[in-house]
């Protein structure tokens, strides 16, 4: 039985290998103590993202209370929408959506995601390429696709600012046949940032959207230090202590 387990294991693994060197992903240049990018992209959040994608983990006034924002702040640069009731949405509401699950199969083929957690499952680096990889594509229904995430559902709502690209191909050989990859793109239509600005852009939302998948990561990682210290003293004594308990034995 192990013997079997063992060979299967060695006859996936060259395909597991192939799969993750193939692919690249850029490095999103995150900063969670940097609270004017967090709030940045919480704007960016709120303009592109919140009218579909919900955050249904966080509430408005936890970033209002991290961000030293006061209710009014939040409520003007978040708050646009209504629930699924109809009523106002409130500041110490959850970030959810009205957009219902029956909506979202007819627009885009399936139900949009909660994007609390995305960017611990998927990564602040894949989310960072993925925002800047988008490209034409007159098969697809929004007519775009992306690299980073083939034949995705979610047009490309940052167009504006990006621009419409194509990519350009290159084909290579391996084990005697032919594959087409994306080398480049070309500029289609120009977008309303220049590339430097359009990865800060990015960079920004990505930022907050880290910040949402764990709010406490900061103190946790200051606590964390502490503990550290706490362990390092508690060790000496402890080996003290073990010194003397044993002292008659050695």
């Amino acid at each position: 039985m192990k013997k079997h387990i063992l060979i299967l294991l060695l006859a996936i693994f060259p395909a597991i290998s192939f799969a993750a060197s193939s692919a690249h992903l850029d490095t999103a240049p995150i900063d969670i103590h940097d609270k004017d990018s967090i709030k940045r992209g919480a704007k960016t959040f709120a303009d592109y993202c919140y009218s579909c994608h919900s955050a249904g983990f966080m509430r408005f006034n936890r970033i209002a209370k991290d961000m030293d924002m006061s209710d009014d702040e939040i409520r003007e640069m978040m708050i646009f929408t209504r629930d699924k009731k109809g009523e106002v949405t409130k500041v110490g509401d959850l970030m959810n959506v009205a957009m219902s699950t029956d909506y979202a199969k007819g627009a885009f083929g399936g139900p949009v995601p909660d994007l609390s957690l995305t960017a611990r499952s998927r990564g602040a680096n894949w989310l960072y390429t993925y925002l800047r990889t988008f490209y034409a594509d007159e098969g697809r229904p929004s007519g775009m696709n992306n690299t980073t995430f083939p034949d995705v559902g979610m047009p490309h709502v940052l167009w504006e600012q990006q621009g419409i690209k194509k990519p350009v191909y290159v084909t290579e050989e391996h084990a005697g046949v032919s594959v087409k990859r994306i080398e480049s793109f070309d500029t289609v239509q120009a977008g309303s940032m220049t590339e430097e600005e359009y990865d800060a852009f990015v960079a920004d939302l990505v930022n907050f959207m880290v910040y949402v998948a764990e709010p406490v990561q900061v103190e946790r990682r200051e606590l964390g230090v502490y503990v550290l210290i706490y362990l390092a003293i508690f060790f000496v004594f402890a080996y003290l202590l073990k010194k003397e308990y044993w002292k008659d034995v050695h």
